[in-house]
């Protein structure tokens, strides 16, 4: 085999690079997670060899930008990799220019963006630049959740043209199979995080004040985590304040055992003997 068909039998095996048509001009297949573009994204678009037609501009609200020689072209929607396609062809089929090779960058995302509230580390509009971003990629960019966060994260947004609320519990996501727990988020959804319950000691303990209370937190566990009790109290003496349904706070006397729940106050009393 002489070596100018050893080329040509290697340039017909080489696979077309994704994104781009192929020399047959087939259409180009955008990747699943390719961003899409939205009204009021601005866009730096070049064409190689052509710095007259290198320009950035923003999207209208209608999806429309104007571009030099072609007017509107209606880009909202679309895939950076369709867009491309769409002004390339545009620009060869007026015959402005013979093999228009366009790139199409955002520099900046203004129509795709969600909002994160709440008891995270940098709360505020973050824009979505993949298709396929889910919560957990959303509250790193948020800088994770703050110390003072609650497990129980809320999505809400609008699905299908109905509202959406979905409360997802974050230590779920992380176990096994727990991909299918973290939410596609999209355009104009917003993330709260609530603050994590909390419970109360006072009275005759080590170190009294306002607790994280934990998943599954015993009473006892409570009483550890404020230092135990010191020498004058007493656990016959431990009384709970609970808040009812009706909002009447109830005074109960628990086991080690019982559980507690957001807002409870333990008061531990001093010994009479």
């Amino acid at each position: 085999m002489t070596a100018r068909r050893r080329l040509l039998l290697g340039a017909l095996l080489l696979p077309a690079l994704p994104g781009r048509a192929s020399a047959q001009g087939a259409v180009p297949v955008a990747a699943a997670n390719e961003y899409r573009i939205a009204g009021g994204d601005v866009l730096r678009i070049s064409v190689f060899q052509n710095p007259d037609l290198s320009v950035e501009g923003r999207v209208a609200e209608s999806g429309l930008l104007s571009y030099p020689l072609l007017g509107n072209v209606r880009v909202g929607g679309l895939t950076i990799t369709a867009a491309e396609k769409l002004i390339a062809d545009g620009l060869r089929n007026g015959n402005f220019v013979r093999q228009p090779q366009v790139t199409i960058v955002p520099s900046q995302v203004r129509g795709n963006q969600a909002s994160v509230l709440g008891q995270v580390n940098r709360p505020g509009r973050y824009p979505l630049e993949v298709a396929d971003l889910r919560l957990t990629d959303l509250l790193a960019m948020a800088g994770g959740t703050a110390p003072g966060g609650a497990d129980i994260v809320v999505v809400t947004g609008t699905r299908n043209g109905q509202p959406m609320r979905v409360e997802v519990d974050l230590p779920a996501v992380f176990a096994a199979g727990g991909r299918e727990r973290d939410p596609l988020i999209l355009a104009g959804d917003t993330i709260w995080v609530d603050r994590q319950p909390l419970a109360y000691i006072y009275g005759e303990v080590q170190r009294p004040g306002a607790l994280r209370l934990e998943r599954g937190m015993t009473l006892m566990q409570a009483l550890a985590t404020g230092g135990g009790l010191t020498g004058r109290g007493t656990e016959r003496g431990i009384r709970v304040h609970r808040k009812g349904a009706d909002g009447r706070v109830q005074v109960l006397q628990p086991g080690m055992d019982e559980l507690l729940r957001d807002g409870d106050i333990v008061y531990v009393r001093e010994s009479l003997f």
